[in-house]
């Protein structure tokens, strides 16, 4: 099955989904940021990869505004070369506007990642022919306040079963990418990666996340990341 037809079926699972409070607004870049979504499958989510790389939701100023997993605006529109129209949430939270490409914050963990990437192999496509990036969760929360809530936040009765819909759709896109290895970005992603897969799975590890709420990461997040893939025998 193509990324794009699971990502159809995820879109038409999570539309029922309700969120009641703490969480006000719930985002789905999916959705209102289908294009260039859709247009980062197409360009870089063909065929096989020996590494996928799964963090955990979008950020407020990356995926929140690109539809690209840790988009933060310069990264995707220079780097990636993907910039697209994007259109507006159901129901905006005024302190958290979705700007598009047009949104003027970077997104630290999509600068990091992506510019370790852009350091590391140089163009996209020497990054994409070995590995894939996406989010466990598309969906972003906020609170009343604007404060971004995690989905391992969520009350009981609707994380699970978010949870249930979002591990079916990283099961069926590990099994479209064929990956030796999946690495969680963070802690939180390679617990779902291990729930979501069970024990018939390719290798599964973790690179730190590159969050500046994480410390470990404000002391230099891409030595740290490449000392992980040293130990699981990753030669990059």
């Amino acid at each position: 099955m193509s990324l794009e037809s699971i990502t159809e079926e995820l879109i038409e699972a999570l539309l029922p989904m309700t969120f009641s409070a703490p969480v006000t607004h719930t985002y789905n870049p999916l959705t209102y940021a289908r294009r260039p979504h859709f247009r980062y499958l197409e360009r870089f989510g063909r065929g096989t990869r020996e590494f996928v790389l799964v963090g955990m939701n979008p950020g407020p100023f990356g995926m929140v505004q690109t539809g690209v997993p840790f988009g933060d605006v310069a990264m995707v529109r220079d780097w990636l070369g993907i910039e697209e129209p994007v259109g507006k949430p159901d129901c905006e939270h005024p302190k958290r506007p979705v700007l598009g490409f047009g949104c003027p914050r970077r997104e630290v963990s999509g600068s990091r990642l992506w510019g370790w990437a852009q350091g590391q192999f140089g163009s996209p496509d020497a990054f994409f022919a070995r590995f894939f990036v996406i989010n466990y969760c598309p969906l972003a929360f906020m609170e009343a306040s604007g404060r971004n809530r995690t989905p391992d936040k969520l009350p009981a009765a609707a994380r699970d079963a978010l949870f249930a819909v979002c591990d079916r759709a990283l099961a069926a896109t590990l099994a479209s990418l064929r990956p030796r290895m999946v690495l969680g970005i963070g802690a939180f992603a390679e617990e779902r990666i291990r729930s979501a897969l069970g024990a018939d799975t390719p290798a599964v590890g973790r690179i730190p996340h590159p969050s500046p709420a994480n410390p470990a990461a404000n002391r230099g997040w891409a030595l740290a990341a490449e000392e992980a893939f040293r130990k699981y025998g990753v030669i990059l």
